[in-house]
């Protein structure tokens, strides 16, 4: 979630081209849909916004000009300000796609010639696309299954929602005829395939629907008559002649008329393509019909199907509990030709004889001579069998027969041209032409819908969390999700989450109807598991130990073994962005593994040594601190199972400030104070308590710590406010960093003194901090530092009104953060923009950085962030005359922050503005009492605090309340003072903030003073 808030922040509001773009799916074969790049609806609510992207994808990536998207959208009752409402809905749309996938507001974009939607994914393009790969392909069998997937894609009439709509009709029209002549090519194929009996049928009310369509009628009449229909075709014609002639005036084309010629003299040419056959076969498939139906796998048989168009082979591979069986009778069940399966899972072991027979009788194919005949004379009688048929051969359950199974493959496609295979295993056959599908397990929601189906439970916010849980622990496997759901009746949804830890024992139940293989969890990787050897058990027992994947080093496991254990879908191989592989376990299999985990001892020592040698090599305080931030992020599982079991101090401490910057609080103050009795990780452990608000600003001596302790405990006082004892920690910290010749330490002490300056209202100071600390960040390569020292010279910059170096200051900032996925200090620069939006008087902007801001400081559960952003809400709420919202958003920050003095026992920063805000709002009310006990207030925390800044904004409040009073010389006299406070403090006020002082001025100068 924190990815989608980032780059919201980094699209459209910026002009520095930071280009992501990552994949949205739309359909308008249907109701207007929108999908993200793995599957999952995206809801664009509200009509206007819905018809606004239908209105962009019509033009298919052509610029609409605004005035046509009015009058597309309104027609002739367009709203007050149409301009401004069609931006408002844009920045809808925008948000409904951000929502669902980073960048994918970049989607919408604005040209001088309009508004432009790039849609690279949009299903009526995919289907013309198909069409063309179709009429491209001469071999029949191909040409059909490409124009069945391509027929597939249509969930119902084009642009369902917005047919009746003006702007929608050319494309809904083109469409729809580009469907109707797919329809009449596939029914051509499939006549050249021989199904016409069930064609004559399918036909019949499309026909019905389109009755002068000649192309569509001449395949129906074709259809009908090789079906032995021949009356029902010669009526056929007689209607289509009599509807033409009533309709259009018109007699039937050259080509119907042919075909009804050739009909009544019963034309040889017009009966099918002889297909041989041979009596060994019996003239049925079996493909028994589904019981329940399959979610979430649409791309997923398309992808089959297709890969069955261009290939003779296909084996979906996956492992077990995956599906791999429930696809492949999907994708087989619609195929031209007539399909067949074979279940190999009842024969445990086998060479070729074995399973040839096994095939044999489940196609019927007889033996007449089956006493000791050779292995390879029955499966030559097979292929000799099979020779004239066009038929999709299913076999089922391959991965215990592996070796016999291609050997008997191979020989019956060399030998039938018109067989198609389609297995299922757990690792490929390995033989030329093989395609291989690998099946993961049901993404997020797709997991969750079937497991609320089958569990006969409505997802709702009483059990969602619950049944994500119970998706994610079960690794999103079907099986293993149907057996979840069926112990619902009698533990409820998180009855079953909670007990996942006995997941064995829970999963336990036998569910009838089906394999004894798959009637419990621990038989599903029971079977499994007694196909590997002795070695390749340890070694998935060595990977069981790693609850976050590990790398091959990690492993401890020779390279071919954990290709052995990947190749028969036990392990999963990941590539990482750098190229190497990652190997894991789905938690299910590493839990069985636990389980018969041999030389436990030895595999965990080894395990923690690993990781502990990680930590103390990682370098997070230079210029591979990006590089180390994202080694530590994937090996965190990990290093968590090691912290929690060694509880070593060392590394503990040297994991602090990989907590610190990755916006971990809570977790690095929990691991730190279970080691307190170490001095390091005690200091350590009361930085990361201020942080979290754990209680109570600890302002005792810190004694036994490092310089760098020191300076984070400052670092942490700074945070909420404490200048003070900050400034103090920072003097002592900088000491130490000098004596050990640290220039990291030296330039993070420049940049908190830089902070606590601008506290304490020395600019110059801070200017002088803050530059010195950029430049040694900058030196060392150091990211994290610029960011710090950047973002207190925009802040200065900003206090001075040069908001463009101030913008400047924060859109580097930016940029630092997102290359780290720094989320918190992501959502400080998004409002550090929006400040300096408002500043520069562009409102909108504003509220669109600060409302970012706020969303990915929630999404982080980062309160300061959040808070800094809702501030700068209730600042452009305020200055868009919106005072009631102002007030609002005050309010609760004001309320959090009290809560916060209480618990710290400090005063914070923060309220001295709140309280300003608050008297600006009650004086722009008249309520000139109100004003100025706020401003009074304000002006004795500001006292407290000793920023003669804050001083001033307090001084220039209470001028606006004596004004209202009518005490116009007091008015103009407080002016005066705070005027002087700003000068003495290198800060007077810029143009851009000098709305309130003017406006109190007008009020004092109206009164003749």
């Amino acid at each position: 979630m924190a990815d989608s808030t980032l780059r919201e922040g980094a699209h459209d509001l910026l002009t520095v081209g930071w280009g992501y773009r990552d994949p949205v799916r739309f359909g308008v074969l249907g109701p207007l849909a929108v999908w993200t790049a793995d599957g999952r609806p995206v809801r664009v609510p509200e009509v206007k916004v819905r018809a606004l992207l239908a209105d962009l994808l019509v033009h298919e990536g052509r610029p609409v000009p605004a005035d046509r998207l009015v009058d597309d959208l309104w027609g002739e009752d367009p709203p007050g300000n149409p301009t401004n409402t069609l931006q408002t809905k844009v920045s809808q749309l925008r948000r409904a796609l951000e929502r669902a996938e980073p960048g994918a507001r970049d989607l919408v974009a604005f040209q001088p010639s309009g508004y432009v939607l790039r849609a690279e994914e949009v299903d009526a393009a995919q289907f013309t696309a198909l069409l063309a790969r179709a009429r491209a392909v001469e071999e029949p069998l191909a040409r059909a299954g490409l124009l069945a997937d391509a027929l597939a894609l249509w969930r119902g009439p084009a642009y369902a929602d917005f047919q009746d709509e003006e702007f929608a009709r050319p494309a809904v029209t083109r469409l729809e005829e580009r469907r109707l002549t797919a329809l009449e090519e596939q029914a051509e194929v499939r006549l050249a395939l021989g199904d016409h009996s069930v064609l004559a049928d399918e036909l019949g009310p499309l026909v019905a629907g389109h009755p002068l369509r000649e192309r569509l009628r001449a395949a129906h009449l074709r259809a009908l008559y090789l079906s032995g229909r021949q009356s029902e075709a010669l009526a056929g014609f007689d209607e289509v002649r009599r509807l033409l002639a009533d309709e259009l005036g018109l007699d039937p084309g050259p080509e119907l008329v042919a075909l009804h010629r050739a009909m009544l003299e019963q034309d040889p040419a017009l009966a099918p393509a002889a297909v041989p056959a041979t009596s060994a076969v019996r003239p049925r498939p079996n493909l028994p019909v589904p019981i329940a139906g399959l979610v979430g796998r649409r791309e997923a048989v398309a992808a089959v199907r297709a890969s069955l168009a261009s290939s003779r082979l296909v084996t979906v591979t996956g492992p077990g509990g995956v599906g791999k069986t429930r696809l492949a009778l999907a994708a087989a069940a619609r195929s031209p030709e007539e399909t067949w399966l074979v279940e190999l899972a009842a024969l445990r072991s086998g060479d070729l004889a074995q399973v040839a027979e096994v095939v044999a009788g489940a196609l019927g194919v007889r033996d007449e001579t089956a006493g000791g005949v050779p292995a390879g004379d029955l499966a030559g009688r097979l292929a000799e069998a099979l020779r004239g048929h066009r038929m999709l051969l299913v076999l089922d359950n391959c991965e215990h027969l592996v070796e016999p199974v291609a050997e008997l493959v191979l020989t019956l496609l060399r030998a039938a041209p018109g067989l198609r295979v389609l297995t299922t295993s757990q690792e490929p056959l390995a033989i030329p032409g093989e395609s291989v599908h690998q099946l993961g397990p049901l993404g997020r929601d797709d997991a969750a819908e079937l497991f609320a189906a089958r569990a006969g439970v409505t997802p709702g916010a009483e059990n969602a969390a619950w049944v994500a849980a119970i998706c994610e622990r079960l690794d999103g496997l079907p099986l293993a999700l149907e057996l979840a759901a069926a112990r619902v009746r009698t533990l409820g949804v998180r009855g079953v989450a909670e007990r996942l830890d006995d997941r064995f024992t829970l999963l336990s139940a036998a569910t009838r109807g089906l394999p004894p293989r798959q009637r419990t969890l621990r038989a599903v990787i029971d079977w499994s598991w007694e196909q590997l050897d002795r070695a390749q058990r340890e070694a998935l027992c060595a990977l069981a130990v790693h609850p976050g994947g590990c790398t091959l080093d990690a492993s401890g496991v020779p390279l071919d073994l954990l290709e052995q254990l990947v190749n028969r879908s036990m392990a999963v191989a990941e590539p990482q962005p750098s190229g190497a592989m990652r190997y894991r376990l789905l938690e299910s299999v590493a839990a069985y593994c636990l389980e018969r985990l041999p030389g436990a001892d030895r595999l965990l020592i080894r395990r923690d040594a690993h990781y502990a040698d990680l930590v103390e090599r990682a370098d997070l305080y230079g210029p591979a601190q990006r590089q180390w931030l994202r080694r530590l992020d994937e090996e965190w599982p990990n290093l968590r199972v090691v912290l929690d079991r060694t509880r070593d101090p060392g590394m503990t401490v040297r994991l602090a400030w990989y907590w610190y910057l990755r916006g971990r609080h809570q977790e690095g103050h929990r691991y730190l104070a279970a080691v307190a009795e170490d001095p390091e990780a005690a200091a350590w452990a009361r930085a990361f308590a201020l942080l979290t608000g754990e209680g109570p600003a600890d302002r005792g001596p810190v004694t036994g710590a490092s310089p760098r302790a020191r300076w984070f405990l400052a670092l942490a006082h700074l945070h909420i406010g404490d200048a003070a004892r900050g400034g103090e920690l920072i003097d002592s910290a900088l000491t130490g960093f000098r004596a050990l010749d640290d220039q990291w330490g030296e330039a993070a002490a420049l940049a908190g003194r830089a902070k606590q300056a601008l506290f304490q209202g020395d600019l110059a100071l801070a200017e002088r901090s803050g530059a010195d600390s950029l430049a040694r960040f900058t030196a060392l390569g150091d990211r994290w530092g610029q960011l710090q020292a950047a973002d207190m010279l925009g802040y200065l910059a900003e206090i001075t009104g040069d908001y463009e170096r101030a913008g400047r200051f924060h859109r580097d900032g930016l940029r630092f953060a997102e290359d780290l996925r720094l989320w918190g200090d992501v959502s400080y620069r998004l409002s550090s923009l929006g400040r300096v939006a408002l500043l520069a008087g562009d409102l909108a902007r504003a509220g669109e950085f600060h409302e970012r801001g706020m969303r990915l400081a929630a999404e982080q559960a980062d309160r300061f962030a959040e808070e800094f952003a809702r501030v700068g809400l209730a600042l452009v709420a305020r200055r868009s005359g919106d005072l009631a919202g102002a007030e609002a958003y005050l309010r609760e920050s004001l309320a959090w922050n009290r809560r916060l003095e209480d618990g710290y026992g400090v005063p914070f920063y923060g309220v001295t503005l709140l309280l300003a805000e608050l008297g600006f709002v009650a004086e722009q009310r008249g309520e000139a009492a109100r004003a100025r006990a706020l401003h009074q207030e304000g002006l004795a925390a500001a006292r407290t605090i000793g920023d003669p800044r804050a001083v001033a904004l307090a001084l220039e409040g209470l001028a606006g309340a004596a004004a209202l009073e009518g005490s116009h010389e007091e008015a103009g006299r407080l002016l005066a003072e705070a005027a002087a406070l700003r000068e003495s403090a290198g800060a007077p006020l810029p143009p851009a903030e000098r709305g309130d002082v003017e406006r109190i001025t007008a009020r004092i100068r109206a009164a003749g003073h």
